[in-house]
């Protein structure tokens, strides 16, 4: 499956060093299931969007996503991606920049012909360079933040309730960031995305560095021991009790002070779901925990 992790630091660049395909077991068992792309997604100090990814075919050298990344941001979006549609090629590979945004994405949906008259209606089609649902999401969700004036809350609404309506659709569990912002979703209930808000200055002194590591993606940042952050990952990253697994249908939106909203904007339940039986055999292995 697909990992996602997303990193709000507040007002003020941190450093943090970023490992992409980092896990406990051995590299023996890593081998029977790497991943099809890794990326990761900053901003620079004018607020420019910034990604270094890799598609990593099984052919391929693992350097790119084993290799220590040492990085400077407000916000910071990782992914390691397993194909569900799309080659192993750099268009494909998340995160996707469209109009100074990143976005990443772990699930899967259908339907891609009628997205493609649609998104076409809406005068997009040039955002579209690759082969994946992911990318057409995110040009859905970029159309539509066009025509709410820049409102991106609004955006992620309105293109995820169409597809809902519209689509055969087993996941959408998603996060957006720019310079300032984060948003995250988690709908439906199919996979799990969890939040952590963390307030160094609460916790016992000294407060240890940011040391937050899932079954791929790693993150540290001593910065990160003296300021309030709000992470996001596809599973709890350490053992801080302060996670909490975001609710289907939750769509939280993270402020440039750090201020967490979370509003249910979509529809209750999807017109046309899908489970892994629905899926083909690729699609489905890369929605498997």
């Amino acid at each position: 499956m697909c990992r996602l992790f997303g990193l709000h630091a507040g007002p003020r660049p941190v450093r943090a060093t970023f490992w992409l395909l980092d896990a406990p077991d051995s590299l023996a068992e890593q081998s029977h299931r790497e991943p099809d792309g890794a990326g990761i997604g900053t901003f620079d100090a004018d607020g420019r969007a910034r990604v270094a990814k890799q598609p990593l075919a099984a052919w391929e050298d693992h350097a790119f996503a084993r290799e220590a990344r040492d990085l400077q941001s407000t916000t910071f979006l990782a992914h390691v991606r397993y194909a569900s549609a799309g080659a192993h090629t750099m268009v494909n590979t998340h995160p996707f920049e469209q109009d100074g945004r990143l976005f990443a994405h772990n699930g899967a949906f259908s339907g891609l012909e009628r997205l493609d008259q649609h998104l076409a209606g809406l005068g997009v089609t040039d955002l579209v360079q690759g082969q994946t649902d992911s990318e057409r999401l995110f040009a859905l969700i970029t159309a539509e933040t066009r025509r709410t004036g820049g409102d991106v809350g609004a955006g992620i609404t309105r293109a995820i309730s169409w597809i809902a309506e519209e689509l055969p659709v087993f996941s959408l569990n998603l996060i957006v960031t720019t310079a300032t912002d984060l948003w995250a979703v988690r709908y439906p209930a199919t996979h799990e995305l969890h939040v952590l808000e963390r307030d160094p200055a609460a916790e016992p002194a000294p407060a240890a560095p940011l040391n937050a590591r899932s079954n791929r993606i790693r993150s540290r940042s001593t910065d990160l021991s003296l300021s309030p952050h709000v992470l996001f990952a596809t599973e709890p990253m350490d053992q801080n009790p302060g996670w909490r697994p975001m609710a289907p249908g939750e769509l939280v939106h993270v402020s440039p002070v750090l201020a967490v909203t979370a509003t249910f904007p979509f529809p209750d339940a999807l017109a046309h779901p899908l489970t892994l039986a629905d899926l083909e055999p690729s699609a489905a292995a890369s929605q498997k925990p």
